[in-house]
């Protein structure tokens, strides 16, 4: 018997792990594009759940952006049902959200993907994201500006519409990922938008080669392991939130200024984020200028108006309370 490669050791090494936390017995789809990252992670789900207890199954999603997509996707869903991945499904989705076509595609995705998993009463969905895809979160995150959060990258793990999601390779390389596919004899479609200048991952994916050279070897994994520390500070800092948050909050979801006032500034805004969230302001539209605009009300009070927030919202002081203005 042929000895079994590092790089595959390591995909169904970071799998296994991912597994532990699953329900057994239950179905864990993989999320695949057939590109190198989430075959390697198809592959090793289909090697480690039935041997783990679980069973396991495949979603590919077609975004129709490029031609031969359906058949491509169709390609995937049938080597799945080979490997052993069943149910093995295609689904197409229509991208026409805001925010651009990086962003739309994404909506659309996820979308899919959960509503599939519902449907097929997954107890878990995986994603391929590896160690160099944190990497480049964090770096785009500071590009833009991005505070904690942002820098904290992509969850291990995080649930949508009820569904887990989880990450199983953001400590395994995207040349790990490659390295078990060649090993394991597959071909991993290279999808034409990695490389297209149009998208700023794609530019920046480019030039991390340079930066590598610039500032040596590690950089990368200095990136991810700065995403895993943040991560920590700011599920931290949520959970205080929400403590404060409930503490200030009056029977009517109004909140109570003089509660606010003596928190942390850190603590304060995350609470004043969560009433902006909850009035249904989009998460994703929501910014630190939104944030501080409402966290004015609270410690720069001189008779402002209310402040819009995105989605139709105002949020306005009356007295000593913080409420929606209708």
């Amino acid at each position: 018997m042929a000895a079994l490669s590092p790089a595959v050791a390591a995909c169904r090494l970071a799998v296994r792990q991912a597994l532990a936390g699953v329900q057994p017995g239950g179905l864990v789809l993989a999320a695949c594009s057939g590109g190198a990252d989430s075959l390697a992670l198809a592959s090793a789900l289909a090697f480690v759940a039935p041997r783990s207890g679980r069973r396991a199954g495949l979603i590919t999603v077609d975004h129709g952006l490029q031609v031969g997509s359906a058949e491509r996707a169709a390609e995937v869903a049938c080597w799945a049902g080979r490997v052993g991945l069943e149910p093995a499904v295609a689904v197409p989705v229509t991208v026409d959200g805001a925010g651009g076509p990086e962003a739309a595609a994404r909506a659309a995705r996820y979308e899919a993907l959960a509503g599939t998993a519902a449907r097929l009463s997954a107890v878990a969905v995986l994603l391929g994201h590896t160690r160099d895809d944190q990497a480049e979160t964090v770096l785009l995150a500071l590009a833009r500006g991005g505070g904690p959060r942002g820098i904290a990258g992509m969850r291990n793990r995080r649930i949508i519409d009820g569904v887990p999601f989880i990450r199983p390779f953001l400590a395994v390389s995207r040349a790990q990922t490659r390295a078990a596919c060649t090993d394991l004899g597959l071909s991993p479609w290279e999808d034409p938008h990695n490389a297209d200048p149009a998208y700023a991952r794609s530019r920046l994916r480019a030039a991390l080669p340079v930066l590598v050279d610039t500032l040596g070897p590690d950089l990368v994994d200095n990136l991810a392991r700065t995403a895993r520390l943040v991560a920590a500070d700011v599920e931290a800092l949520d959970a205080l939130a929400a403590s404060a948050g409930t503490a200030a909050t009056e029977p009517d979801g109004s909140l109570d200024v003089a509660a606010l006032t003596g928190l942390p500034a850190a603590v304060r805004t995350r609470v004043l984020r969560d009433l902006a969230l909850r009035l249904g302001a989009p998460g994703a539209a929501l910014s630190s200028i939104h944030i501080d605009a409402l966290d004015a009300l609270v410690t720069d009070w001189h008779g402002q108006g209310p402040v819009s927030l995105p989605g139709g919202i105002e949020v306005g002081r009356r007295g000593h309370r913080l409420a929606a203005h209708s």
